[in-house]
């Protein structure tokens, strides 16, 4: 008698759920516009969040590549001139990530 009712119920559970999904996903041109309206906020929200933590990022970076040859050219002068050279190309790469996610933001929101 339990296993019955424990299958009845299971069975009227699948029903509803399954009944009120169909409600759920049943959209109509309103329901499209509304929901391409929240997601082009969504998409707003994504590009500022990567750019600024990106913008964070690439500033923190520069700052401690920077600090460090200078840190290394002041305990080793002789070496500036190996020094120098990496140091700046670690700066353009680390500039080249955040004009990327500059990039990766122009196209989120030109979604919008």
């Amino acid at each position: 008698m339990k296993t019955q009712i424990k299958v009845l119920l299971s069975m009227v559970t699948m029903f509803v759920v399954v009944g009120f999904s169909n409600l759920a996903f049943a959209q109509g041109a309103d329901a499209t516009a509304a929901v391409k309206a929240s997601q082009s906020g969504w998409y707003a929200f994504a590009a500022g969040i990567g750019l600024a933590i990106a913008a964070l990022g690439g500033a923190i970076a520069q700052g401690r590549a920077a600090s460090t040859a200078l840190d290394g050219i002041a305990r080793n002068p002789g070496a500036a001139d190996k020094i120098r050279g990496p140091m700046i190309l670690g700066l353009a790469l680390i500039e080249s990530l955040v004009i990327y996610s500059l990039i990766i933001a122009f196209l989120l929101l030109g979604k919008i």
